[in-house]
């Protein structure tokens, strides 16, 4: 065993294996990776009462506190009754300052629900990219239809709830660099979300994400500055993590996002089937990549014990860059190499620059050069 003191910071919970629609850019239908074909559907009671037992185990052993996030697939595919049933049952074992949240495409959204995140203090967080011709262009339905005014209306009714100020915790957009970073953003803050968090797409560089025309690119970096030019000239703006961090990272501050800065995140992953693996989007790089050598399974291992293995070590050290070309780099405390799949590259593993890494550097330099504008650097 171990003598790591890697701790777990979310358990993220696949409770659906499969989804109401069909994003073409998914890491876990579109990139590959057919894993999900032999999953449940859905969690059972018996993987439920398994995971509670290992979850309550880990927050009598683990001295700071660790957040859920179900997650999918569609979480909302359980249906009302299976819903409130797992929200309870993880409410038993898990006291109300365990944070416990959804992310939803929201187009299966009903009062019923939203009154049952209620009763067990679970926010929700909507994947939405932006206007109806970004967001449909990506994000459709099983016959490629949109599905940007389902998942308005779902919007719609969280923000009725009595209770949305709690309920509602954000957006989440993925990037369409060919969209316009002005347009975008309006749109995002016209829904009146208390954050925005914005996702690169998944890609390396064997396979560059969408819109990026070579490694050394920039359309990112310029899209991301495009929203940081918004953001600034906006007097009552949302919290916009992903910006927040890099301004906090240049100040010498913390962040709290992964692939950020150098702090390390302890991140597993539970599966329909019980199964813990490693971050799910590492199956964008090749099938299986999320899958641990050992079999841990919330049926026969604890969380702890997971933690305390060098197999979790050495998953755990691949937060931080290997290439010379990050460990010499003067951002990497405010960059900190990027996510683990955007380096990956069929011939050289994980060993390389994320491809984003042109795009950080951009954003990072703009947010530089913007801050010592203010004064607040030299």
């Amino acid at each position: 065993m171990s003598t790591s003191t890697a701790q777990v910071d979310t358990v993220l919970l696949k409770v659906a294996s499969r989804c109401n629609i069909d994003c073409t850019y998914c890491y876990v239908y579109n990139m590959g990776d057919e894993g999900w074909r032999g999953m449940p559907a859905l969690l059972s009671d018996a993987t439920v009462d398994a995971l509670c037992r290992r979850l309550s185990e880990l927050a009598q052993t683990q001295s700071r506190k660790f957040a859920i996030v179900l997650h999918g697939g569609e979480p909302m595919m359980l249906g009302p009754r299976r819903l409130k049933k797992l929200l309870a049952a993880l409410r038993s074992v898990l006291s109300r300052d365990y944070p416990i949240a959804i992310q939803s495409n929201g187009v299966l959204l009903t009062r019923e629900i939203l009154d049952i995140c209620d009763e067990s203090d679970v926010s929700l967080s909507i994947s939405i990219d932006g206007p109806e011709d970004v967001h449909d262009r990506f994000r459709v339905g099983k016959k490629g239809q949109g599905t940007h005014g389902q998942t308005r209306a779902g919007i719609s009714l969280l923000k009725a709830h009595p209770s949305a100020e709690r309920l509602f915790s954000g957006v989440l957009a993925v990037i369409d660099p060919c969209s316009s970073p002005a347009a975008v953003y309006a749109y995002l803050t016209s829904l009146g979300a208390p954050s925005i968090d914005f996702l690169y797409r998944d890609g390396n560089h064997s396979v560059l994400p969408y819109g990026k025309v070579a490694a050394q690119s920039i359309e990112y970096g310029q899209w991301l500055e495009g929203i940081l030019d918004c953001y600034l000239a906006d007097s009552a703006p949302p919290k916009i993590r992903f910006l927040d961090d890099l301004i906090k990272l240049v100040l010498g501050g913390r962040g709290v996002k992964e692939g950020l800065g150098e702090m390390d995140y302890g991140i597993l992953i539970v599966d329909t089937d019980g199964s813990i693996t490693k971050n799910d989007t590492l199956k964008s790089t090749a099938p299986g990549a999320d899958r641990f050598e050992q079999a841990w399974s919330v049926h026969t291992h604890g969380f702890s014990e997971v933690v305390q293995s060098h197999e979790f070590a050495r998953y755990h050290e691949i937060q931080r860059p290997t290439a010379p070309k990050c460990r010499s780099c003067t951002e990497l405390s405010v960059c900190g190499g990027g996510m683990p799949l955007h380096r990956w590259s069929q011939d050289d593993g994980l060993n390389n620059p994320s491809v984003y890494c042109s795009d950080q550097l951009h954003i990072i330099g703009s947010i530089r050069n913007r801050l010592r504008g203010e004064g607040l650097i030299a």
